[in-house]
């Protein structure tokens, strides 16, 4: 009898992978437009849920509050147990998360709906990276971490002007509940399509070693980390802000723009940040000594551009309104570096956990924000109804000071990074030298 042929060996980054990082990372696309549907729904959730400034701020806030809490635990089990297990349970939170909302219609069930869609969204970035990380060589790293990113836009825009159309069309209760059932279909072909390893390996085995909270304190050990978080919360604030929630009341009832010009100037900030998203990647891996450049460069520039059009007593021109959402824009492919940074000086062993510490920053640095200027707002014109572009200029004020405060604690580790007295790896990476790493081993 002739012997069976032995399986053709494994290729990274063949064909295969390229279907597993799809059907992956179209459940962040699906996190992404609910994560960002809040954008251009503002306005309508005030009216719906009869709600102040405040208490509208909470709901995106609870949100990332819940998605920044998880990063890190859920990195962790990433590692553990394989990226479907966590994906699947996201889309089932998210999928309720939708469906709650579409039919809520106090206050509570509302907030619940948001906790759900946090809970959900915390669950697929970093499962997505970790998909990345095992069917993927090492040197592409960078590079598929951006499209992922570029491909989530595309919840984005679904998120912006689309949704804005639906809800003037067919009403909230249907707009939501639609978008819901999407997340069953995408559920559907990840538990069909999608699988932890490459090979004849196709369910993860539970990874030996030390446990969860060992391998959150080994990788917060490592500065890099550290630089990775506040790069993430530096870069990736204000486009969060700006999205999720503020950018649009803002633009309407602040600057007085008719709501299809607001959702398009929403639109602006996802395209731009799409085409980052493909020059980013690319760019720092030739060359890594820019990293650290645009990390402080982009929220520096941003931070301007927000004190033009605050300082000014009346509305600006649109002009400037369009290079503001162009600035705030790149932020979110920029938030990625991070990554980078922290990826470089800890063991592959660790990267969902590594990617969950760094995630936390930028949605905490968003959390603090997006309820700091609902609660402005409301001290400096209590209403329950439309504020004023006097209330706005005071209140989008306040994202000055997590701006800072990343930029400052940028530069403070890089320094540490970069003066550390052995040849780490984050030290050739602050330095704008790459060396060779080996690719991350399958989980299990």
């Amino acid at each position: 009898m002739k012997p069976s042929a032995d399986p053709a060996p494994f290729r990274p980054g063949g064909g295969l992978a390229w279907i597993m990082w799809a059907v992956a990372a179209s459940v962040y696309v699906v996190a992404v437009f609910h994560r960002s549907s809040l954008g251009v729904a503002g306005i309508d959730a005030q009216e719906r849920f009869g709600v102040s400034a405040s208490q509208l701020s909470l709901f995106p806030m609870l949100q990332l509050l819940v998605y920044a809490g998880l990063q890190i635990p859920v990195g962790a089990l990433t590692d553990r147990l394989g990226a479907k297990r966590v994906l699947t349970c996201g889309l089932v939170l998210m999928t309720a998360g939708q469906f709650t909302f579409a039919f809520a219609h106090g206050f509570a069930g509302a907030v619940l709906a948001r906790v759900l869609v946090g809970m959900g969204d915390a669950m697929t970035f970093v499962s997505v990276l970790r998909v990345v990380a095992v069917w993927f060589p090492a040197n592409r790293v960078a590079v598929l971490t951006q499209l992922t990113a570029l491909l989530g836009m595309a919840g984005n825009l679904a998120g912006a002007t689309p949704l804005a159309g639906a809800l003037h069309a067919f009403g909230w209760s249907r707009t939501f509940a639609v978008s819901a059932g999407v997340g069953v279909a995408v559920l559907v072909v990840v538990l069909f399509v999608l699988r932890d390893n490459p090979g004849a390996a196709r369910r993860v085995r539970p990874v030996g070693g030390p446990g969860m909270w060992s391998q959150v304190r080994a990788a917060w050990a490592e500065p890099g980390t550290r630089l990775g978080l506040w790069a993430h919360w530096a870069c990736g604030c204000l486009p969060q802000v700006f999205l999720m929630l503020w950018g649009f009341p803002f633009l309407v009832e602040g600057q007085g723009l008719a709501k299809g010009t607001a959702s398009a100037l929403l639109t602006v900030a996802i395209v731009i940040n799409m085409f980052a998203c493909l020059v980013v990647g690319p760019l720092v891996t030739r060359r890594p000594g820019s990293r650290l450049v645009l990390c402080v460069g982009q929220p520096v520039l941003a931070a301007v551009l927000w004190a033009a059009v605050l300082i000014p007593s009346e509305p600006s021109p649109l002009w400037l309104l369009v290079v503001l959402a162009l600035v705030i824009g790149p932020g979110g492919a920029l938030s990625l570096v991070g990554m980078e940074f922290a990826r470089a000086g800890n063991p592959p062993q660790r990267l969902g956990t590594v990617s969950g510490i760094v995630n936390v920053g930028g949605f905490a640095a968003a959390t603090l924000c997006l309820f700091a200027i609902g609660l402005v707002l409301d001290l400096v014109e209590p209403s329950e109804g439309a504020h004023g572009l006097n209330a706005y200029r005071v209140a989008m004020a306040v994202q000055a000071v997590p701006v800072l405060l990343g930029v400052v604690q940028v530069l403070r580790y890089a320094r540490k990074v970069a003066g550390r007295g052995r040849a780490t790896e984050p030290v050739c990476v602050v330095a704008g030298r790459v060396p060779e790493r080996e690719s991350v081993p399958d989980a299990g």
